[in-house]
């Protein structure tokens, strides 16, 4: 089921009740976590150390043992070059990612402490903090409040204005995800703001300071130390890790784009959340999600963000869950009448593509649905 199916309109007491179901399920869920997650993400963890080491290691191989052996040069290059960029996919999704959500924090021990984690890519994890488990996971696709709509790039949803900046938007679109995680970091610096003279030149300068320390050390790691250990031969190195870092940055913005921006994901205006009740918030949630399928290996190599809809339903959970916690969900949406947007990730993607060269373009929203009070509708 996608939002293509008209969802069912739910009165104040059903959409009470579909809240407090999803309400239940979390708490049964959050009752059962213990050594089985603890386990699981320490095994993660060794397999992002093995990954990296062989990585890292193959790309030394190749760029020294290929100045001696021409055809090693390649062959193992490019083996160093995945097995790299398999670490850090890793390492941002599917550990620093749910562990700066505090996912792990029950288990009280400080390398997965979630106030403190600070994971392997230039944007600083303060700043992720706040932009993303508090204004995007709170305020998920509402207009004006939710920064992560077009990331002030974008215009993905006809209800954001049109300019004619925005006929640039395919091609931004493709830079933006070779440097994912540099738009990433600049995000909470509110640049907009900036060059619109909004925000004094002291301020932007005390809040770039940290992350102009972070993108220091990032490119001195990558870009200098680990490529100074090949000597003579350093260039293999260098342009492996940047080839490893621009593999793991276009496979975090698909996934976080398929999960926010498929054609039937909806925002909503700032009107929305007024008063809003629980089962309002799972509505809103629901509808401004998509799923991808794939299995186990699509799960691990997304942070386990191809079941979005369980995460923005519940981003405290340990994600490797959200597999068995989404038949129940199902389930639940199923019995309220409420589609469930799922597919694969081409057709995923291929929807986010024709949202970013439609809407590259002048375009009107769908004229907004008449709804009883307390449900959620477009406008």
């Amino acid at each position: 089921m996608t939002h293509a199916t008209a969802a069912r309109r739910l009165g104040p007491q059903e959409l009470d009740a579909f809240g407090a179901e999803l309400d239940a399920l979390h708490t049964r869920t959050m009752a059962q976590v213990g050594k089985v997650d603890a386990d699981y993400i320490r095994k993660v963890v060794r397999w992002v150390r093995y990954c990296g080491f062989g990585g890292r290691a193959l790309l030394m191989v190749g760029a020294i043992g290929g100045a001696f052996v021409p055809w090693l040069l390649w062959p193992a290059c490019i083996a160093g070059v995945l097995l790299l960029a398999l670490a850090k996919i890793m390492e941002n999704m599917e550990v620093g990612h749910n562990v700066i959500h505090g996912q792990y924090d029950f288990m009280g021990d400080p390398q997965f402490n979630s106030r403190t984690y600070e994971w392997d890519i230039v944007a600083t994890a303060d700043n992720w903090r706040h932009s993303h488990n508090f204004r995007h996971h709170t305020y998920t696709n509402v207009r004006g409040m939710d920064d992560d709509i077009g990331y002030g790039l974008l215009r993905i949803f006809p209800e954001q204005r049109w300019r004619p900046f925005y006929l640039l938007q395919p091609f931004i679109a493709v830079v933006f995800a070779l440097y994912f995680q540099w738009g990433v970091a600049i995000q909470e610096l509110k640049l907009g703001r900036f060059f619109a003279g909004k925000m004094p030149k002291g301020k932007l300068a005390r809040d770039f300071a940290p992350v102009g320390r972070k993108m220091g050390r990032q490119l001195l790691k990558d870009y200098l130390l680990f490529p100074a250990l090949a000597g003579p031969f350093f260039l293999p190195v260098l342009l492996g890790n940047l080839a490893a870092n621009g593999i793991r940055n276009v496979w975090t913005y698909v996934i976080i784009f398929c999960g926010h921006f498929t054609a039937d994901a909806e925002t909503f205006p700032k009107e929305s959340i007024r008063n809003e009740s629980r089962g309002h918030w799972y509505m809103r949630q629901l509808r401004g999600s998509s799923n991808i399928g794939g299995g186990r290996a699509m799960n691990l190599l997304s942070g386990n963000l191809s079941h979005q809809i369980e995460h923005h339903f519940y981003p405290d959970v340990p994600a490797h869950r959200y597999g068995a916690l989404s038949l129940e969900v199902r389930e639940i949406c199923a019995r309220y009448g409420q589609p469930y947007n799922t597919g694969s990730l081409p057709r995923q993607f291929g929807e986010v593509v024709w949202r970013i060269v439609r809407h590259a373009f002048p375009s009107r929203p769908k004229r907004a649905r008449k709804a009883p009070e307390g449900v959620l509708q477009q406008a």
